[in-house]
């Protein structure tokens, strides 16, 4: 059982109420994190936050792809390398769990889990809630503030979509940084936590398919 977005009104509220379902997901993701540490990111917490972003919206959801997939902006891997990649992500957090800041791990997440593109639909939404848990996580608890920044981000696309635009280019010139990223999850938590309404000019923005 699936909806499309053609399907309107109801396909949006299927949306909302999995966003809600993520959200309440990843509230207990974050405790067993702060209880275990460093060993309790993996592909299997990645899984389950993608399969409630997408259920009754993706019939594969909360599983790798294994099919082609396309972007207006940018081209992913292979399907036949997500695996791998994947597992090279998980170790990247897992070996700089220590070393980086809260901030350097969140937007490497972000970045990077949209460059591959592990999944058939929700990735964006996957990525923002695993970057999230990272933030979350490392400051032991969820931060005060209504608006989290997973759902700042949604409504602030562009200095988000020029974030991840300067990783790629980073990463295709051989360099691991990304900058814009950090300063832009900094400024989105301390508007989170001072409780900051979205700013009046935003707008949320329904990307097209597959977008990031």
């Amino acid at each position: 059982m699936f909806v499309l977005e053609e399907d309107g009104p109801i396909y949006d509220r299927v949306q909302e109420r999995n966003l809600a379902r993520q959200y309440d997901l990843l509230t207990d993701c974050v405790d067993i994190g702060i209880s275990q540490g460093v060993r309790a990111f993996d592909k299997y917490l990645l899984w389950s936050l993608n399969a409630a972003a997408v259920s009754n919206i993706c019939q594969f959801g909360g599983r790798f792809r294994e099919e082609p997939i396309y972007l207006k902006d940018h081209v992913p891997p292979h399907y036949s390398q997500v695996p791998h990649l994947m597992d090279q992500f998980i170790c990247t957090i897992q070996e700089n769990w220590y070393i980086w800041s809260e901030y350097v791990l969140a937007s490497y997440v972000l970045w990077r889990m949209n460059w591959v593109h592990p999944f058939i639909e929700g990735n964006g939404r996957t990525a923002r809630a695993a970057c999230y848990y990272i933030l979350c996580v490392k400051n032991k608890g969820m931060p005060g503030g209504k608006i989290a920044v997973p759902e700042r981000i949604r409504h602030e696309r562009k200095p988000y979509y020029e974030a991840l635009g300067e990783a790629d280019r980073n990463w295709d010139a051989g360099e691991l940084k990304f900058p814009k990223m950090e300063e832009y999850l900094v400024r989105l938590l301390d508007e989170q936590v001072m409780d900051m309404p979205l700013p009046e000019s935003s707008e949320t923005i329904t990307p097209p398919f597959n977008s990031r």
